[in-house]
């Protein structure tokens, strides 16, 4: 019993250790990576700081979100400017958010769209769910999980290699919102566990060039889902 319960304790401790690591990390990489693109839409009319808490600017987001009229570019900008309203308005305007946000989902099974356009749908999806448990469970229900898993087997026809970092840029992305996703998150860890091919995309992404990013995302998602142990 004494053996068993020495081990647990480090064991608890080691989890520990590593989720406070993760959130080190997505926290440095929040701050210089993705924020840098919020100061640069400061200068389009995204809401005032005093009015970003009223549900009018979501609906209004919302409709242009969902007008499948309208580019498919200029959708993504609003859900994108739906996240960012989602994180700088704390929980209220995270649930707000919450119903546009399957629109997102939508969007994002469509493998034709631009790697410009994913991109900013998934940075939306980042901003919703960073350290927010609530969004991440409702994202996790939404079958973010497997949408984002998908982005993994895409294969680019093309031999360009711009194309090809455009895309696999995408794929960083990906593994970014599941490092968030993920983060204190048991139930995400086990889902993203059970697919089988995962395990194998995750090494091929660490292998990659991340220069330019705090971490190594692919990584930091293979130790985290527990892939090293098996």
């Amino acid at each position: 019993m004494s053996k068993a319960h020495t081990y647990y304790v480090q064991f608890s401790t080691q989890i520990y250790q590593y989720f406070v690591g993760l959130y080190q990390r997505l926290q440095k990489f929040w701050n210089f990576t993705v924020r840098r693109f919020f100061i640069k839409k400061k200068e389009e009319d995204i809401p005032s700081v005093e009015s970003i808490f009223h549900k009018e600017k979501f609906v209004v987001l919302g409709r242009v979100l969902k007008n499948q009229s309208l580019a498919i570019e200029k959708r993504a900008q609003a859900a994108y400017r739906i996240g960012l309203l989602a994180f700088t308005g704390g929980p209220t305007a995270g649930k707000y958010a919450t119903e546009h946000i399957k629109e997102v989902a939508s969007l994002l099974q469509n493998h034709q769209l631009a790697p410009k356009v994913k991109i900013l749908l998934l940075q939306s999806i980042a901003c919703w769910c960073y350290l927010n448990p609530t969004s991440q469970r409702k994202a996790k229900n939404f079958k973010f999980i497997p949408i984002l898993v998908r982005i993994f087997e895409y294969r680019v026809d093309s031999v360009i290699k711009t194309e090809i970092n455009k895309h696999l840029l995408v794929k960083f992305w990906a593994c970014y919102v599941l490092s968030v996703m993920t983060c204190n998150n048991v139930s995400c860890m086990k889902e993203l566990r059970d697919l089988g091919n995962l395990k194998y995309h995750l090494q091929i992404l660490a292998a990659e060039n991340w220069s330019g990013w705090p971490e190594n995302f692919a990584e930091v998602l293979y130790f985290l889902i527990g892939f090293h142990r098996n």
